[in-house]
């Protein structure tokens, strides 16, 4: 079981991904505002973050960027509408394990997640 933090800005799509990675035993906790979620990782250790690139205030690797300054190994998924692969290879550089298009598919989106965790496993406590 993982702590997973989900940061999109339509909650339904937030939603959906709760939906499937807590029937496979994770803890998700879903937001759809930046500083929420950002507030939250500074108080309160996740071993993933599925993260859309297009927000509000922000993208997405601003905000991956600023939840490393508390969880400084922390995995992520990053998350797109847009495909564009200069915003994936600069994803990668920043620590990203997965750069997803959207729509997503469930079983990509569960095999994802496996991977990223076991990725996550290699790297010091947070």
């Amino acid at each position: 079981m993982a702590r997973i933090l989900v940061l999109d800005d339509v909650l339904d799509a937030g939603v959906l991904i709760k939906k499937i990675l807590q029937k496979k035993g994770h803890v998700v906790h879903v937001f759809h505002d930046e500083d929420e979620a950002l507030r939250f990782t500074e108080k309160n250790p996740v071993d993933l973050a599925i993260l859309d690139m297009n927000l509000r205030k922000m993208d997405g690797l601003d905000v991956l960027c600023e939840m490393q300054k508390a969880l400084p190994h922390l995995p992520a998924i990053m998350l797109t509408g847009l495909p564009d692969a200069a915003m994936a290879k600069k994803a990668f550089a920043l620590g990203a394990v997965a750069y997803c298009a959207k729509p997503l598919d469930k079983d990509k989106l569960e095999e994802r997640v496996a991977r990223a965790l076991l990725a996550g496993e290699d790297l010091p406590e947070q």
